[in-house]
């Protein structure tokens, strides 16, 4: 998988249809798909990255340990592949649209080892609320 990142501003269809930006498309490979994200957006994995960066870390879980199932069934559970129609347009499913408040306006942006799917008013909130010195210099608690 290839590293995701920019900004991509679209517009999704009454029937919940959007073009996925190409960059994060051949970023994602041809298998991809959308959960329940954080902050009200909805995050993009390629197949091969939810595996190995959620599932394998998680699947050790014992059932009993009910605390600890909670995460994945909340990823999981809200998980879903997203496949192109012959017009090159995903439809994101309605229960994600729901979550994320999605209706018109939206932004897909890179964010290093995924992608994001936000409603352009919730984007522009969480970025009118952040600070780039202050985002930069939190990178050093992890060696950057």
């Amino acid at each position: 998988m290839g590293l995701l990142f920019g900004e991509y501003f679209h517009q999704i269809d009454a029937k919940g249809r959007v073009r996925i930006p190409t960059r994060l498309k051949v970023a994602l490979g041809a298998n991809f798909m959308a959960t329940k994200g954080t902050n009200g957006c909805l995050f993009l994995f390629s197949q091969e990255e939810i595996k190995t960066k959620i599932y394998d870390k998680l699947a050790n879980i014992p059932i009993s340990d009910l605390d600890a199932q909670k995460p994945l069934r909340v990823i999981f559970s809200s998980a879903q592949e997203l496949e192109e129609d012959n017009q090159g347009r995903i439809m994101i499913p309605k229960n994600l649209r729901e979550y994320a408040k999605i209706s018109k306006d939206i932004v897909f942006i890179g964010a290093g080892d995924h992608g994001e799917i936000w409603t352009k008013e919730n984007y522009d909130k969480y970025m009118a609320n952040t600070n780039m010195d202050t985002a930069i210099a939190a990178l050093k608690e992890y060696g950057v």
